[in-house]
């Protein structure tokens, strides 16, 4: 299930080892700010991007997965339509993303089809994320792209999405993203090199915060509210931020994306930005979460094969051990698994529809897409989506 808290405050107390601990990671999501990629507003950035995109081939030449999310969309509107402040409008905001949006994606695509590398252009609202079904094909589309190599450029789709389904700034996209891939990492890449004890334009003595636990109430009065006139974040969206990322168990580093090759040297445990973490690695934190799940949408009820499967050698459900199927439930809904005589032996969320797994009790996961038509998920249940009791 992972480590204890006790083991993550004896790796967290090092920053050597806590910093060392991002070159172990699976998937990190990388956020790149308008300010950046518009080189402050004057130009696309092209030769920024270049530079990033060569940092982000070697990281996933190393066996990290990149997800990026790329700001600038409607930045890179207001430079080629002349306009120097950012539209309080909303539909003139949707123009700009429109316009931007077609040379931003060019330019990445370019970048990475140099080192041999695909790409593909995922622009999400909040309703995408909001809506479990929605959710549920985003993160299948993320993983697939992933699981081909394919390296997801996200943005939000700012020339449709309107005040009431706006994300708010890309940093709380970048952290929902995380979320939904399930990263280890979340770097927020900006103009500033990281979190300071004060805001360093304006105090000499402001200092660089090097390594804190996410939660610490303490950042709220460093990080302020300031906002910049091409994006919509500031040092407080990014700690807010850093928070959200932190409930799934992902650390974040906020740190300067001008800085030369930033992205391979955190990969080598440099001491750059400050780097957030969470209170509970990501499996503990998801199967808490599991854990105090009250809303139970439907039952499972499991032969003696299949409960010994979960409870001894950490398998996922299969509906070959699938006996009987209780109440009415949608894919991504909380079920409950019980033995043969109702006990409950595991909860966790469930990969097809109630009628979906009707068509397929007792049978091997081979015969599953005959039977339905499709192909999905050869588990009913996969085992990092389930907390045994």
């Amino acid at each position: 299930m992972g480590e204890s808290n006790v083991d993550l405050e004896v790796k967290y107390n090092d920053p050597e080892v806590a910093r060392g601990l991002l070159s172990a990671s699976r998937c990190w999501v990388i956020k790149i700010g308008s300010a950046l990629l518009t080189d402050d507003g004057t130009r696309l950035n092209a030769e920024g991007i270049h530079c990033w995109v060569a940092q982000i081939a070697a990281l996933k030449a190393k066996g990290i997965q990149p997800v990026l999310v790329s700001s600038g969309a409607v930045a890179a509107g207001m430079t080629r339509l002349g306009w120097k402040a950012r539209p309080k409008a909303m539909y003139e905001l949707q123009v700009a993303a429109a316009v931007g949006q077609m040379g931003l994606s060019q330019t990445w695509q370019s970048a990475f089809a140099e080192h041999g590398i695909e790409t593909a252009q995922v622009l999400l609202t909040h309703a995408d994320l909001s809506n479990r079904q929605r959710y549920l094909n985003a993160r299948s589309a993320l993983n697939t792209m992933m699981g081909l190599g394919v390296i997801p450029v996200v943005n939000e789709n700012d020339s449709v999405v309107t005040d009431e389904i706006r994300f708010g700034d890309n940093d709380t996209l970048g952290a929902l993203v995380a979320n939904l891939v399930e990263a280890d990492a979340l770097l927020l890449l900006t103009d500033q090199d990281g979190l300071y004890t004060a805001d360093p334009r304006s105090n000499p003595d402001a200092e660089l915060v090097d390594l804190r636990h996410a939660s610490d109430s303490s950042l709220d009065a460093m990080a302020g509210e300031s906002k910049g006139v091409l994006g919509r974040g500031g040092m407080f969206t990014k700690l807010r931020a850093a928070r959200l990322a932190a409930r799934s168990g992902a650390s974040t580093v906020i740190v300067g994306g001008r800085i030369e090759n930033v992205i391979e040297r955190l990969y080598k445990a440099e001491s750059l930005g400050t780097l957030l973490l969470p209170d509970e690695e990501r499996t503990v934190a998801r199967k808490r979460w599991l854990a105090g799940h009250l809303q139970m949408k439907g039952r499972l009820k499991l032969d003696a094969g299949a409960v010994r499967a979960l409870r001894n050698a950490g398998s996922s459900l299969l509906p070959v051990g699938v006996r009987g199927v209780e109440g009415v439930f949608q894919r991504g809904e909380m079920v409950v698994c019980v033995d043969e005589k109702g006990r409950e032996v595991a909860r966790g969320l469930v990969n097809y529809s109630s009628g979906e797994v009707g068509k397929v009790l007792g049978l091997p996961s081979s015969q599953m897409a005959e039977v339905l038509g499709f192909t999905g998920e050869p588990e009913l249940v996969h085992r990092d989506n389930m907390v045994i009791d």
